[in-house]
């Protein structure tokens, strides 16, 4: 079978991660809010924490593959290195002296070592001795400056591409510290052959156009099942960007409804896998103090061009059920106070990866939380996160 989701809490069988690597040892104080980090990880430890995250996917018979091994070959396969020069070493990102240079780099360096620097970035001292021109661009910047700055959140996979039922969107994303790791996800699904060979229907997205503002990110992104699509609209997913994936979807015959959720524009509802995401057929997490008033919306399409009707809901989850076929949403909110509620919203407390109905994966320090939704018959599989959680990300983000 093609591959294909067809729900958030389904028998999961294969997933994408990224292992931190170099681009951890390369976020310092000075980086960390570009970068969109909170604070400086011990990269060591944060390994050993995605290893064990790793481990208790492969307990759940789960399938993984890791993004870098999938790079290394994808950037082998032929026509993917001018891929990457036509994209990366231009004249505009580098100068019209520099792009030369970078180009024969690009073309003759090995796999590995190449993916490695595309998600890590590149300092001047590390190309000095390879290039034997003088550019402007080298001029001003200090040995220990980013020629090519990395890509530490591409640990968050969930993000920059998202399938959705027989669909894949490789999603323009919205912060410019994360806008170059489409390039590599383009490079992998359209160069590894478990992607080329699959047919895939890429929707949105495999092109190198100016997506802005119309930027969607994949923590936004809920396939819940039913030919149902459930997407937040907030500080990274834009209106634009909900309108333009919808039409996309409806006139691909990919879904048959679009639930979309207007979320508070914070930092600590950046995605809508912050705020819920689904763990059993009829139940979502959901944080408790999330706006009663919380606005959503039903597109429903129109004839098979991608048109569509918008209508403004009266409450959400009635909705969700309908869709879903099922009598009632349980909408599982852990009863804690509201300073306990916003530390564990912070920690990704609602921040769930559901390997099968009814089992997940979450955060073991968000203890209320784990405890409530095992009281109320969902299975918690606790994940160590102490360092990999200052990135703001859970187990589904992962």
């Amino acid at each position: 079978m093609p591959f294909h989701v067809d729900s958030e809490v389904g028998l999961l069988r294969q997933v994408i991660v990224h292992r931190p690597g170099l681009e951890l040892t390369r976020l310092t104080p000075d980086n960390v809010d570009d970068l969109l980090f909170d604070d400086v990880m011990w990269a060591d430890r944060a390994r050993e924490e995605h290893d064990a995250f790793v481990g208790l996917l492969r307990e759940c018979d789960v399938t993984v593959h890791y993004f870098h091994d999938l790079l290394t070959t994808a950037l082998d396969a032929p026509g993917a290195r001018q891929f990457l020069q036509e994209r990366l070493t231009t004249a505009a990102r580098f100068g019209p002296v520099l792009d030369k240079s970078l180009e024969r780099l690009v073309g003759q360096s090995p796999a590995e070592a190449l993916a490695s620097l595309l998600v890590g970035g590149v300092l001047k001292r590390d190309v000095m001795p390879l290039i034997h021109t003088r550019s402007l661009l080298l001029e001003s910047l200090a040995a220990d400056d980013f020629l090519l700055r990395p890509l530490p959140n591409h640990l968050f996979q969930r993000d920059n591409s998202a399938m959705i039922y027989g669909a894949l969107s490789v999603n323009p994303m919205a912060k410019m510290a994360r806008k170059r790791e489409t390039i590599n996800s383009r490079l992998v699904y359209n160069f590894h052959p478990i992607f080329r060979d699959a047919g895939l229907d890429i929707v949105y997205g495999n092109d190198s156009l100016a997506h802005e503002p119309a930027t969607v990110e994949g923590g936004d992104v809920l396939v819940i099942g039913n030919g149902v699509l459930m997407i937040g609209m907030g500080e990274r997913t834009s209106p634009q960007g909900v309108e333009t994936l919808t039409r996309l979807l409806f006139q691909g015959g990919h879904v048959s409804l679009v639930i979309v959720v207007e979320l508070p524009k914070a930092r600590a509802f950046m995605h809508l896998d912050t705020a819920m995401t689904m763990v059993d057929h009829d139940a979502f997490s959901v944080y408790p103090y999330l706006p009663e008033a919380l606005r959503s919306f039903t597109l429903t399409p129109v004839g098979s061009g991608g048109d569509y009707t918008i209508d403004e809901n009266k409450d959400l989850f009635p909705v969700v059920a309908e869709a879903l076929g099922v009598d009632k949403i349980r909408v599982l909110r852990t009863p804690i106070d509201l300073m306990g509620a916003q530390r564990e919203q912070w920690d990704d407390g609602n921040n769930y990866l559901a390997v099968s109905p009814g089992i997940v994966l979450g955060y073991e320090r968000n203890i209320t939380a784990n405890r409530f939704l095992a009281d109320e018959g969902i299975k918690v599989i606790p994940v160590v996160g102490s360092e990999l959680g200052r990135g703001r990300g859970g187990p589904r983000c992962m």
